[in-house]
């Protein structure tokens, strides 16, 4: 779609838009001819106490222009933030008007649909407000408002329980034993980088031995801990077990109330790893078998089956973890809704307290795009999750964490699904942004969050596992700049 902008360069806003939306449509910057059926002109007047937006919209020929007014009051800030809302507010209805269709979320398009419900319900809205908001506001449809009124009251409820020098700390191991169809992420697959995995666990270890430095320095408080990937069990028992004894001897742990390992191949999981994790009082396991289908794991590029899935989860439940997680993903290659409803099935009987449901999100980079994989149609996801809800809360679970991907199937959502009183808190923190979560590893993306405000800075690590374990003092910098931001807060906190 060629994208014309007046008065304003909002290009980011627009764009995130065009891809609710109209999926498919790329943003073109070029004049509008007229042989050209598919454009959009989004022009902003602005003054000292509002501004005017207009969208002049064709889609495949067929027009609809949308014009509004909104107020702008605040700090620069919220101004910043009030005129987004306006134009995308503006875009909406003129592509709703063209279209016809209203996508799950309504306008929303950011990672974290539930956050207006949280910020409602700190200002001291009812619940039934906040979802009042959600429909009205941003015309989000009553079952995803409900949805996301759930699990932004479960982020109120963790947001009171974290004080304003409470951090949480993430340790990525950026290695796999195969790389899956539907995954960009950037990891290695081990068996051609096997001579990277030890030079980056020592490097890991120096990098978390400098944070815990910091930390002590800074008076900040430890209150959850996650390891993921990856597949963190893609190390060895002696590897897992020198980087989790790099954390304890360098954070204190007296208020960490939460340690996770991701464990999430089977083909990956051991006796003797899993004896190393109880050691260091691990009490959170996430086994990730996207699926239960033996031809979606073939297709999905997994060398273990579904029974060796079952072989490893009896081991799990041996060592008596106090919680387990498994996730599934609704729309995989090959897979069908009773396929899906199989693998759900499934991972109940397994007596799991936490199941995370995603959705398929398709990915730039992936196998599933580049090599044209065939994957379910958005009715038969629509269809996979129109299942899962219902199926699991009849089992005992509710929802306590969402956020969404780009290109996502059918625009729905993933979805943290726990027994009462088991949520993980880490994904709540870092889902709704709660606090600072500061990250070690390759790829590592550490997040700075001021409290009390929607203020939030960021610093990344080197993305990959080599040039990670060259140039260790990119990550020092980092860790500079997360001591900085806690500097400049001193008289806050």
């Amino acid at each position: 779609m060629k994208l014309v902008l007046q008065g304003n360069d909002e290009r980011y806003i627009v764009e995130q838009s065009l891809l609710n939306l109209f999926p498919g449509q790329l943003p073109v910057y070029e004049p509008i001819t007229p042989e050209d059926d598919t454009w959009a002109v989004v022009s902003v007047q602005e003054e000292p106490s509002q501004c005017h937006v207009t969208v002049e919209l064709s889609f495949e020929g067929k027009s609809a222009p949308h014009s509004l007014s909104a107020p702008l009051t605040g700090t620069d800030f919220e101004r910043e933030g009030q005129r987004r809302h306006a134009i995308a507010r503006c875009f909406f209805l003129a592509a709703r008007a063209v279209t016809g269709v209203t996508p799950p979320w309504g306008m929303l398009t950011g990672v974290r649909p539930d956050k207006p419900v949280t910020w409602a319900l700190e200002e001291g809205k009812t619940p039934d407000e906040a979802r009042e908001l959600l429909e009205q506001e941003y015309f989000v449809t009553p079952e995803r408002a409900a949805l996301a009124v759930e699990t932004g009251t479960a982020a109120v409820k963790a947001a009171a329980g974290l004080g304003k020098r409470d951090i949480a700390v993430y340790v990525g191991i950026p290695f796999c034993p195969t790389r899956c169809a539907y995954c960009s992420f950037v990891s290695q697959s081990v068996e051609k980088s096997f001579s990277l995995v030890e030079p980056y666990v020592d490097a890991l270890i120096a990098e978390i031995r400098a944070g815990g430095e910091m930390v002590r320095r800074q008076g900040l408080r430890v209150r959850a801990f996650y390891m993921g990937g990856g597949t963190p069990t893609t190390l060895t028992a002696d590897q897992m077990d020198r980087v989790l004894t790099a954390f304890e001897e360098s954070f204190d742990r007296s208020a960490c109330d939460e340690i996770t390992v991701e464990a999430g191949r089977p083909d990956t999981i051991t006796a003797e790893k899993l004896s190393v994790l109880k050691s260091h009082r691990v009490d959170r396991l996430s086994v990730n078998p996207q699926t239960m289908e033996d031809h979606v794991l073939r297709a999905i590029g997994r060398r273990h089956t579904a029974e060796e899935l079952r072989e490893s989860m009896a081991l799990v439940n041996s060592f008596g973890f106090a919680h387990v997680n498994m996730d599934l993903i609704a729309g995989l290659p090959e897979d069908t809704p009773e396929g899906f409803r199989r693998s759900l099935d499934a991972c109940i009987a397994f007596g799991t307290d936490n199941i995370t449901v995603h959705t398929l999100s398709l990915k730039k980079g992936s196998r599933i795009l580049l090599e044209g994989l065939k994957v379910p149609s958005p009715e038969d996801v629509a269809a996979m999750l129109d299942y899962a809800g219902p199926t699991l809360r009849a089992a005992g679970f509710a929802p306590y964490y969402l956020y969404r991907q780009k290109y996502m199937s059918g625009s729905f959502e993933n979805i943290g699904w726990s027994r009462s009183g088991a949520e993980c808190l880490y994904n709540i923190y870092i889902m709704s942004e709660l606090c600072s979560i500061l990250s070690f590893g390759a790829g590592g993306s550490t997040k700075m969050v001021e409290p009390g405000t929607n203020h939030i800075q960021r610093a990344f690590n080197l993305k990959y596992p080599k040039e990670y374990t060259e140039r260790p003092e990119k990550c020092l910098d980092n860790q500079a700049a997360f001591a900085a931001f806690y500097e400049s807060l001193k008289g806050a906190l």
